[in-house]
């Protein structure tokens, strides 16, 4: 390719990767893009080479037959004109000469005689080139052309060459980008997008609550808020990064977490990272696990979160980066690193393809130098006097002493004006007078600060509280709860909550969220210096077995609840009165990250115990879907080296791997650890091992080997004591045999297993026999003895799909939920495709109603819509049109409500045909109503048209009133009529939500079908 028509294509190749990151919405790297597409031009080229070759014919043939003026002068004036020209010169001067005239002069007419003869010649030169090059540029932009080839040949360029380049390109991205997952595990979304969604919208339940009291910052928030407000107005996406520097105890995480709170509305997720820069004897927290952590909470995909590469660390945290930033384009979250060391451990935690704000807490200014962000530095100094007398006057116990300004001071003097100093010190102003309190304070010497206020508030409390806070600091950073303040205290919950709040009152812990306390940094420290000062280390290992115990003891209560007695937990633990399963597991989320972080300083603690709580933890990992959690338990149980606890782990990984649809990783995992068990000689963890490999191997379709490992399994799972294990495995071999074709030896083991998992109470596990038992009825062709198995599952589904309706009824939309998605769970696994309609159908109206009651609006209506989607399919394929019709007005419904009324209008036409094919006019009063409440809006002919449709219709429903249509619908006819006669507006949006003027569940529970009597 000649270099000038290369110029032309790479200009060409640019505009395409411009168009396709627009496109894209700024996902594509263009730059990196535009870099592979110019390596790869050369072969784009080869794609138009025909168009090419005779454009370039084409110009070879032109430029044959063309002159230029240079070569159209030489041939034309620069022969007998030139001489004659200067035949006339010399003629001149001799005449001139021969007439007197001085040889100046006579030169000088000479030349002028000359140049006028040459200038004649150019004039008559380029009046005959000038006619023929405007010829040739006719001819060139003809049908055949040089020009028209050279457009055919870039149009060849771009479709043949660089469209499917970029088609390529884009098709490799999602390739190499977040794989689709296989079988969902329990409890998690339809897909990933919806996930995501939640995610991000608990992310904000996740911050830790505003701490107070809070004083003498409005300043700084304002100057926050302010950037981000500028931020938002420029048309550049790049994230906002606010640096908060000051010394430990000025409050910097309080700021962040504040601000944070403060701009919610800004921004659709939050999380906050503690990088434990600060921490004593602890190491800063990796950019991997930072990285891992910030995916998790804002709603990374879950198959990224489980298997942690076993590549170089560098490899990781470019693998991880590169996933964080694409998830993360062009969507704006709140992100708080705390307590930052310097400017590169922040440096890949950054978004820098959103509109995102980045808070970072450090003692001194961080500059991340080249950093494509908005970075700004925010010193967090300690507050003036008007800042903490306001924080004294607001963290009294009692305000109503006199007002001393000096002593007030002198108590900001000596607590160098640090706000965690000033509420420590300041909890106990009441009791004390700000003198006395300034007294106290000075009487510890020259101590820092906080450690003064920590000594004056520890000798204030009495020995038991002392002694809690002591021993808090053996649970680290993580925030905890009243049950593990009991554990450490051996005591009980109600005094231990008592306790807990007498430290917060105090200022020596802090309020989390909810029931959930934690220590400041240099609380901890100092709670640490106390525990090895004050107590002797029998005590502190003690009380730390004794916390991981008790919580062994809760968690295992919690899973016994769903699967029984299993091996792993058969006859050890007590019941703990959780009075529901929702309870007890809401109860295992709160705790779940504490107990991970108390596994981290188990020094010393009986490994038994050890054991048991991990165990437990694997088991709720792969019961709530929380991978990231399963793979740090595993990093975890790795590090420990400890054999049994590094099986139990890897067995509950493979397990997940399986559910995930990663088979081949799910069998060599189990195999690993089936080989694992029997080297330690564990022979009930080689046949629970076994019988996943088996369940494995069944999901491949090796039915053979399958059927062999189970029966292993069963093998060592002989002793009464693994009597539940063996009815697990029993009931996976019958489903191996039954597709198998033995459906006799089938029928046996499932009528064994059921037998087994009722003496061992799993509730999980007769369901799954039942459901057996039931499919293989059909393939006996016993349809009775089916109906009858599958009732016994179906029943329980039907009865959580009523209650959730009940629970709606009472106003308890969050429980509500819950049920019904315990109920579309169960119709799914039983494939019975119209209770998982109704359920999906009623889920996604709890659902949506949920989210506006939150948020106000149905903008958040997204899971709601998909779950409405596929009611609607399931209806569809099983002919249930009453079903698809009320479906297709809850879809319109939230389109409507989206401002996507065209569609909502379309939604309401199809739903009146399909009333109408089977004669329902209460439904199909209802789809009428509701196209009238929305043609103003998404009418062909504009708002005046619409409007005035939508009034003649509403007449002509009023009017056409009969026995069988809603009593409400009368009063929103009329209601709807006088709205339209005052004028709607578009910016107001569709109207109809607002006011109620929508089908509730009630209005499709009545089928409005006129029944003939037979006389």
């Amino acid at each position: 390719m000649r270099d000038s028509h290369r110029a032309e294509a790479e200009r060409l190749l640019a505009r395409a990767v411009e168009e396709e990151v627009r496109r894209s919405g700024g996902r594509s790297d263009g730059k990196v893009l535009l870099a592979r597409a110019r390596g790869g031009l050369d072969a784009m080229a080869r794609s138009a080479s025909e168009e090419y070759e005779a454009y370039t014919r084409a110009l070879d043939e032109a430029a044959a037959g063309q002159l230029t003026f240079g070569q159209r002068y030489a041939r034309e004036g620069a022969g007998t004109p030139l001489l004659v020209a200067g035949v006339a010169a010399v003629a001149a001067v001799v005449a001139d000469l021969a007439l007197g005239t001085d040889t100046g002069t006579a030169l000088g007419a000479g030349v002028t005689v000359g140049v006028v003869g040459a200038a004649a010649t150019v004039v008559k030169v380029v009046g005959s080139h000038l006619p023929a090059a405007s010829r040739r540029a006719g001819a060139a932009s003809q049908p055949g052309g040089p020009e028209q080839l050279r457009l055919q040949w870039l149009t060849a360029l771009e479709v043949r060459g660089i469209r499917p380049f970029l088609d390529q390109q884009r098709v490799l991205a999602a390739s190499t980008g977040p794989k689709k997952t296989g079988p969902r595990l329990r409890g998690t979304d339809k897909s990933a997008a919806a996930r995501g969604r939640n995610v991000l919208e608990q992310s904000f339940g996740q911050l830790p609550e505003p701490a107070e009291p809070f004083a003498g910052r409005r300043h700084e928030l304002a100057q926050i808020r302010q950037w981000v407000q500028a931020a938002r107005a420029s048309t550049e996406t790049q994230p906002t990064v606010v640096v908060l520097h000051g010394s430990p105890g000025s409050g910097r995480t309080t700021l962040a977490v504040h601000a944070t709170h403060d701009l919610k509305d800004y921004f659709r997720g939050a999380c906050v990272v503690d990088l434990r820069s600060d921490g004593p004897g602890e190491s800063p927290l990796s950019t991997r696990d930072a990285l891992l952590h910030l995916l998790n909470r804002l709603g990374a995909p879950r198959e990224q979160l489980l298997f942690r590469e076993r590549s170089s660390p560098d490899q990781q945290v470019k693998r991880l980066g590169e996933l964080y930033h694409q998830h993360l384009t062009g969507l704006p979250v709140t992100v708080v690193l705390d307590d930052a060391s310097d400017a590169e451990q922040i440096r890949a935690l950054i978004p820098e393809r959103s509109d995102s704000l980045v808070l970072v807490t450090a003692r001194g200014p961080l500059e991340p130098a080249g950093l494509p962000a908005r970075v700004h530095q925010l010193a967090v100094a300690p507050l003036d006097a008007a800042g903490a007398e306001e924080l004294l006057g607001a963290a009294a116990q009692d305000r109503s002493g006199p007002y001393d300004a000096e002593s007030a001071d002198r108590v900001r003097e000596l607590c160098g004006g640090l706000p965690l100093a000033l509420r420590i010190a300041g909890s106990c102003l009441g009791p004390r007078s700000p003198r006395a309190l300034a007294t106290d304070l000075a009487a510890y010497g020259p101590v820092e600060p906080v450690e003064r206020a920590l000594w004056l508030r520890y000798t204030d409390q009495p020995d038991t509280v002392r002694r809690l806070l002591r021993r808090l600091a053996l649970a680290g950073r993580a925030s905890l709860g009243a049950a593990a303040a009991a554990a450490l205290m051996a005591t009980d919950e109600a005094e231990a909550k008592r306790h807990l709040q007498t430290l917060t009152g105090a200022g020596l812990i802090d309020h989390v969220r909810g029931d959930r306390y934690r220590l400041h940094d240099l609380v901890r420290s100092f709670a640490q210096a106390r525990l090895l000062d004050e107590e002797d280390p029998a005590e502190r290992t003690a009380a730390q077995e004794r916390l991981i115990v008790n919580y062994a003891e809760l968690a295992d209560s919690v899973l016994r609840m769903v699967d029984g007695n299993m091996s792993t937990r058969t006859n050890r633990f007590s019941p703990y009165g959780f009075t529901s399963l929702d309870e007890a597991l809401r109860w295992l989320d709160d705790e779940s990250s504490f107990i991970t972080a108390a596994l981290r300083h188990a020094e010393g603690v009986d490994q038994a115990a050890v054991l048991n709580l991990l165990g437990a933890l694997c088991d709720y990992c792969l019961l709530r879907g929380d991978l990231y959690r399963l793979g740090e338990i595993s990093e975890l149980a790795q590090a420990v080296d400890e054999g049994l606890l590094v099986r139990s782990v890897q067995w509950r990984t493979g397990i997940a791997a399986r559910q995930l649809g990663e088979l081949d990783k799910a069998r060599t995992t189990l195999a690993s650890v089936v080989d694992l068990y029997r080297e330690a000689h564990h022979d009930a963890g080689a046949a629970r091992a076994l019988c996943s490999l088996g369940i494995t191997l069944h999901h491949q379709g090796n039915l053979t080997e399958a059927s062999a490992k189970l029966r292993e399994a069963l093998a060592l799972q002989a002793s009464p004591e693994l009597a539940v294990d063996r009815a697990w495995t029993m009931h996976a071999l019958a489903a191996v045999e039954r597709d198998r074709a033995r459906v006799a030896e089938a029928l046996e083991l499932l009528t064994e297993s059921l037998v087994l998992h009722r003496a061992g109470e799993s509730v999980h596990g007769q369901a799954w026999a039942h459901f057996q038992l039931g499919q293989l009825g059909l393939r006996m062709g016993d349809v009775p003895r089916a109906e009858s198995e599958l009732r016994a599952v179906r029943g329980e589904a039907w009865t959580l799909y009523y209650l959730g309706q009940a629970l709606e009824e009472t106003g308890d939309l969050d429980q509500a939920v819950r049920e019904l998605e315990r109920a579309r769970t169960m119709f799914s696994r039983m494939r019975d495709v119209y209770g998982l309609a109704c359920a999906r159908h009623h889920s996604a109206r709890v659902t949506r109603d949920q989210r506006a009651a939150q948020t106000g609006s149905l903008r958040n209506s997204g899971f709601a819509r998909q779950l409405l989607v596929d009611a609607r399919a399931d209806f569809q394929r099983i002919g249930v049109a009453h079903g698809e019709a009320w479906t297709c007005l809850e879809l319109a419904v939230v389109d409507g409500g989206n401002a996507r009324t065209q569609q909502a209008l379309a939604l309401c036409d199809e739903a009146v045909e399909l009333f109408a094919s089977y004669g329902d006019r209460r439904g199909e009063d209802w789809a009428r109503f509701l196209r009238c409440t929305l043609l103003p809006y998404a009418a062909p002919g504009g708002m005046e048209v619409g409007t005035a449709v939508a009034q003649e219709e509403l007449a002509q429903l009023s009017r056409a009133s009969h026995e069988l249509r809603d009593r409400k619908l009368d009063d929103y006819l009329d209601a709807y009529q006088l709205l339209l006669e005052r004028g709607v507006t578009l910016e107001a949006g569709w109207q109809a939500w607002r006011l109620g003027m929508v089908p509730n569940r009630h209005a499709r529970e009545v089928m409005g079908v006129a029944v003939e009597s037979n006389a």
